[in-house]
């Protein structure tokens, strides 16, 4: 069977693992804890870069920092993973659902200001498959009403919008290193902002609301309770193995993107056909690779040819329910405007094998399995 997604590896990981035992230094914000932070600022242009146990927990400070309270409005695609909506719930806000587009499964930010009350707060865009929303369009928004922006760049790392990395445009960016992402920690994610009146109050939530950052770097002489906070400082251990994939970052990206070019070019008879749709990409963005997508017809369409490729050995999957239409979601938020294409897409969407490790052969055996499928 040919997986859906295997973590990448590429061959410092263990090594770079065994420095951080020697070093005696698991916990949190070691030596390659910083390192992955510097380099990522360096990268991709970041103000403040923290690590975290999970872009959930990056979600969740986010939502913390940006003053979250009981009653708040805040606007996002229901087509997102949970983590997207639980963050802000957790403040007590009150989640508003707007359509998203077909093209590229991100929100409408036409649709953004008809849902605007005087109890939003904020917009959550989510960078869908690592392709950035309207961000222009989005930041104008925030500016007229004065809401925060928090970008879930889940997918998002080392994409691009108009010259800048997805996560450094709004007010906050959460990243993930989920196994099943670009690259991966295990588990994690980070925080970022540009800010720098957020650093410290970030700090101190990441570390239990404590003011133990500044005890390490000497600038007072004992850390105490200051505030709230909680546990999302991960453990050195797993940014040695993320630190490893940030090093060979262009060499993942350039790997995936030939996986990715393969899938478009062999593909493109069956979307000329009309038997499938392939991934539309706007020209003002560079996205990532992080993931290659068909749409069938409809639900019935998807599920049979889901069903005919694990009969082949090929594992692929459908992605999100949209949140609107399940139980929390219901509890928790309401869908405001018309559901055009949020359920419709949905239930259209196939993700293909892609990752780091897959090899070109995989890649063409898939590809023969969907140019020979005869029921589109």
């Amino acid at each position: 069977m040919i997986s859906f997604n295997k973590a990448p590896f590429v061959g410092n990981e263990l090594e770079y693992m065994q420095q951080a035992i020697r070093n005696g230094k698991l916990c949190g914000d070691g030596p390659f804890t910083k390192k992955c932070s510097a380099l990522m600022c360096e990268k991709l242009k970041a103000g403040n870069v923290l690590l975290t146990t999970s872009c959930t927990h990056a979600l969740e400070m986010a939502a913390f920092l940006c003053e979250i309270q009981p009653g708040d409005e805040v606007i996002m695609p229901s087509y997102t993973f949970v983590s997207t909506a639980d963050a802000f719930v957790l403040q007590g806000a009150r989640i508003v659902f707007v359509d998203i587009r077909p093209d590229t499964m991100n929100i409408d930010e036409t649709k953004i200001e008809a849902a605007i009350t005087e109890k939003t707060k904020a917009i959550v865009p989510v960078h869908y498959a690592g392709v950035s929303c309207e961000m222009d369009t989005i930041m104008a928004l925030a500016k007229k009403y004065g809401l925060k922006v928090v970008e879930d760049a889940a997918q998002g790392v080392n994409a691009w919008y108009k010259g800048r990395a997805l996560g450094t445009i709004g007010d906050f960016g959460c990243y993930s290193f989920h196994e099943t992402k670009n690259y991966t920690m295990g588990e994690g994610g980070a925080l970022l902002f540009g800010d720098d009146r957020y650093l410290e109050p970030a700090e101190i939530l990441r570390e239990k609301g404590t003011d133990r950052s500044k005890f390490f770097r000497g600038q007072i002489d004992k850390y105490t309770w200051v505030g709230y906070g909680s546990s999302y400082l991960p453990s050195d251990l797993n940014a040695a193995y993320l630190y490893a994939q940030l090093e060979k970052m262009d060499e993942i990206g350039r790997k995936r993107q030939e996986i990715y070019d393969y899938y478009k070019e062999k593909l493109q008879p069956l979307a000329d056909r009309g038997c499938l749709e392939l991934p539309h990409i706007p020209e003002e963005c560079t996205p990532n690779a992080h993931m290659f997508y068909v749409k069938a017809k409809n639900l019935e369409t998807r599920t049979k040819l889901i069903s005919h490729l694990r009969e082949k050995g090929v594992y692929c999957v459908f992605h999100y329910i949209p949140l609107h239409s399940s139980p929390a979601g219901r509890r928790f938020g309401e869908f405001r405007g018309e559901d055009v294409y949020t359920t419709r897409e949905s239930e259209r969407l196939m993700r293909l094998p892609m990752f780091y490790n897959l090899s070109m052969e995989d890649v063409r055996y898939i590809v023969k399995c969907l140019l020979e499928y005869d029921e589109y």
